[in-house]
């Protein structure tokens, strides 16, 4: 049999590409506290306005004096963050490539350059593409960080692209922890799954790895404040590791596979 790899292998290595310094370079990583992938939903469930409200909770987190604070308060005094939206199994895209926050003025460039980004949204929810995505701009990024996280946000069940449990597990393998962030704006909607099952799903399917937690929004008004607490967790490394639902279950309380519609691979005859 011949097996053709998926093509978010291919995305994935073009992005690592493109955010890959050269060699020189990577003999001067730099040293932070936290490698942070903020890998967020966009797909069609979310519309124009959800998705503004989305990225300006991200814009306020930077510019909050409590999360500069703690970046600053951290053994080196900086981190290292990418933002990534994402959708589909062929959708992922970067809009801030990885950069060094160490205090206020670098928090700002960040915020302006989010705030100020205007990208159409993305189809489908592929959570496994997105890790998968993630995982690979670690490599040869530049740093080297005490802790390396992904950050996903999500409003659904993984419905396209690889199995989501095999790429948690390669993740987690590569010593990343996943954090979740579940996100319900129209809790009993069309298609939607209730903001407690989203959490069950997100801590048993999804997220993993040492200190890992899920915050879960069920409302347009608490998402800002959630996303600002969910980075001050990240970089201090503090503060509760679960949120809404029990401690994550060796077997799934939730099938992981619940709206997948496609395998991770397509396979030909020789």
């Amino acid at each position: 049999m011949v097996v053709r790899v998926a093509s978010i292998y291919r995305t994935a290595l073009l992005a690592l590409t493109l955010t890959a310094p050269c060699a020189a370079q990577a003999a001067k990583d730099v040293t932070v506290d936290v490698e942070l992938v903020l890998a967020v939903d966009i797909s069609r469930s979310m519309d124009a306005g959800e998705l503004r409200l989305q990225r300006d909770g991200y814009v306020a987190a930077f510019r909050d004096p409590q999360v500069i604070a703690a970046i600053e308060s951290g053994s080196y005094g900086r981190i290292a963050v990418t933002y990534v939206e994402w959708g589909g199994a062929d959708e992922q895209r970067i809009v801030i490539p990885w950069q060094v926050i160490d205090g206020r003025a670098r928090a700002e460039s960040v915020a302006a350059r989010l705030a100020a980004w205007q990208g159409p949204g993305m189809h489908d929810t592929s959570i496994s593409s997105a890790l998968l995505f993630a995982d690979l701009l670690f490599r040869n990024n530049g740093f080297v960080g005490a802790h390396q996280i992904i950050d996903i946000s999500g409003d659904g069940a993984n419905n396209w692209g690889p199995p989501v449990t095999s790429a948690r597990d390669t993740v987690l393998r590569d010593g990343i922890t996943i954090n979740g962030l579940p996100i319900t704006l129209h809790p009993g909607g069309p298609g939607g799954m209730d903001p407690g099952l989203l959490a069950i799903y997100y801590e048993d399917c999804v997220t993993g790895g040492p200190d890992s937690f899920v915050l879960s929004v069920s409302a347009p008004a608490l998402l800002a404040a959630t996303i600002t607490r969910k980075m001050l967790q990240e970089i201090s490394q503090s503060g509760p590791r679960l949120d809404r639902a029990a401690a994550t279950s060796r077997v799934p309380r939730i099938d992981c596979e619940i709206d997948h519609r496609v395998p991770n691979m397509i396979t030909t005859p020789e």
